[in-house]
This record gives C-alpha cells, structure tokens and sequence, in this order.
C-alpha cells in the first residue's frame, strides 16, 4: 500500500468513474469496492500503478481545477487518445481539460518540459508562446516554435 493516496468526492458516481478511469489508462485496475456494487459507499482503484479512493460523499462538495491529475504522454497519439477519451468538452489553455465527473486532467507530453527548460531561453521562450495559445498540446507545433 502507498504512504498517501488521493481521495477524490464524488457525488454519488465514485464506481461508475472508477470504471471509466481503468477503462482509459492500461496498466489499471479496480481494486475494491466498500459495500455492495452499484450502491457502494467507496471504491478504491489504480490507474498506472497508483492508488486512488473513490468516495460516494453527494453533492456538498465539487472538483475544482484547483486539484488536477497531471498525465505524461510520450507522443501526440497518446496525448490524442486520452484527451479523446477524457474531455468532456470543457478544456482549459495548455492541455487542461475536465472529464464528465468534474475532475481536471493535464495531458503534457513529456517533450514539453524538456522545451520549456532548455537553456537556450530565447527558444523556450517560443515554445511557451506557442503552448499559451493552445487548448490541447500539439507537439509538432510546440517543436516548430521552440525552432524559430
């Protein structure tokens, strides 16, 4: 069991999410649910590797953009296919996007940071132009700024 686990209050769809979650992402699994299926109070679940508790809390409270799961993608397939499978239509500048329960996601590719810190600062610089202006992460475009 990991030391610290995200907890995430749904309002009464913490299974239904769960599913959809381990749906997307491979290497994830449910791991266990607090009570009978269907009406569980809770599930606990893994999306590549780490642990998540999914609690059926109700309405009092909701996600915020505050609180995001961060994904690093290795190419633009990968960035494609999830902001795909996630979105809900409501995106954000820079590969922020939420999904139908209200969670944010940051879809980054890897590369990204790699531009954003080179050390060559008038090229980095570019690239955060370029990203500023995007919705979802384009890396082609990202590596054409960064470029010139």
């Amino acid at each position: 069991m990991q030391k610290i686990t995200t907890f995430l209050w749904f309002d009464g769809k913490a299974e239904e999410a769960a599913d959809f979650y381990v749906s997307i992402f491979k290497n994830s699994k449910v791991l266990s649910t607090m009570g009978p299926k269907g009406q569980a109070m809770g599930v606990t679940f893994q999306l590549e590797g780490q642990e998540f508790i999914g609690l059926n809390g109700g309405p009092k409270y909701k996600f915020t953009p505050a609180i995001s799961l961060f994904v690093s993608c290795e190419t633009q397939a990968e960035v494609d296919e999830l902001w795909g499978k996630l979105s809900d239509g409501r995106y954000e500048q820079c590969g922020w996007l939420q999904d139908k329960y209200g969670l944010s996601w940051q879809i980054i590719p890897t590369i990204l940071g790699k531009l954003l810190g080179d050390k060559d600062r008038v090229k980095a610089d570019r690239a955060m132009q370029a990203m500023l202006q995007m919705k979802k992460i384009d890396i082609a475009k990202l590596k054409q700024a960064f470029d010139g």
